[in-house]
């Protein structure tokens, strides 16, 4: 067997056309859909993500607007400009960028973006919302992977799904679409015993852990849905996720590459919550 390959750049284009259809819609009513984008430091990877998300976003119609703040910056600082932003009627999504440096709350950080401005899906409200089964706005990452499942042709109820990765970016958020799409879930962590059988039994494995080829293709059960959430970087430079793709692929019956897989939904599902934003306000 040899796995369906589920091409994020691809998928993610067909999510910016519908967004693109949406903003033009909007804007045909008047409205110009605004996101601002706030980078604190000057962390080489945030800001290719940064630069990344914006272009994106005016190729969709948004009127996307950049905010560097030196690394410096305050927490009593961070949290006017976001006070700002939040109050500012032409934008409807606000969006910061993380992770933040050291000395700053990051809990509060997002806690202060106005819910329905939260088009990173990270705020308390959005993320219980969820929890739910009434979402507003989903984190983008677990958006994606739930997108890439449909456009694989996954049938998610009745399937039995293992999330390994607790984090509120993904894993959590994760565990609770997969379960409020009627599937059996077992979220895994540092602590998970046999996480291999566990990992066996799953129709569905959503890897977000961080940790490079942790996830060895044997343990794949032959069909499964593989979606690898992980971007580390290999002795050799070169991106690799959690998951040991090559021998996976052999056994699996979708699976997503690194890079290209899950990386390109997590923008294009950005944008698809900041159009929402601005049909909902």
């Amino acid at each position: 067997m040899t796995a369906q390959v589920l091409d994020g750049k691809l998928v993610a284009a067909l999510v910016k056309d519908e967004v693109r259809a949406r903003t033009q819609a909007l804007a045909s009513r008047g409205v110009t859909v605004g996101l601002a984008v706030v980078l604190v430091g000057d962390d080489p990877a945030s800001a290719v993500y940064v630069k990344a998300k914006t272009k994106d976003a005016r190729e969709c119609g948004i009127d996307a607007t950049d905010h560097r703040l030196p690394a410096d910056t305050s927490q009593a600082g961070l949290l006017a400009l976001v006070a700002q932003l939040g109050a500012d009627p032409r934008v409807h999504g606000i969006l910061v960028q993380l992770p933040l440096p050291k000395h700053f709350d990051t809990d509060a950080i997002i806690a202060a973006i106005p819910p329905h401005k939260d088009v990173d899906g990270l705020h308390p409200e959005n993320l219980g919302r969820v929890a739910q089964g009434k979402p507003r706005f989903t984190a983008c990452t677990p958006a994606g992977c739930m997108r890439l499942l449909a456009h694989g042709g996954v049938t998610v109820a009745g399937a039995s799904a293992v999330v390994l990765g607790r984090s509120v970016l993904v894993g959590k958020p994760m565990a609770l679409l997969l379960a409020n799409a009627d599937a059996t879930v077992t979220l895994c962590h540092s602590k998970t015993r046999d996480l291999a059988e566990r990992v066996a039994a799953a129709d569905i494995v959503i890897a977000a852990v961080g940790r490079s080829e942790l996830v060895r293709g044997a343990w794949i059960k032959p069909g499964a849905a593989v979606i690898d959430v992980g971007i580390n970087r290999g002795a050799d430079g070169k991106l690799i996720g959690d998951v040991e793709y090559a021998a996976a692929a052999a056994r699996a019956g979708v699976i997503t590459p690194v890079p290209g897989g899950v990386g390109p939904m997590t923008r294009a599902c950005l944008l698809e919550n900041t159009v929402r934003a601005a049909e909902l306000a």
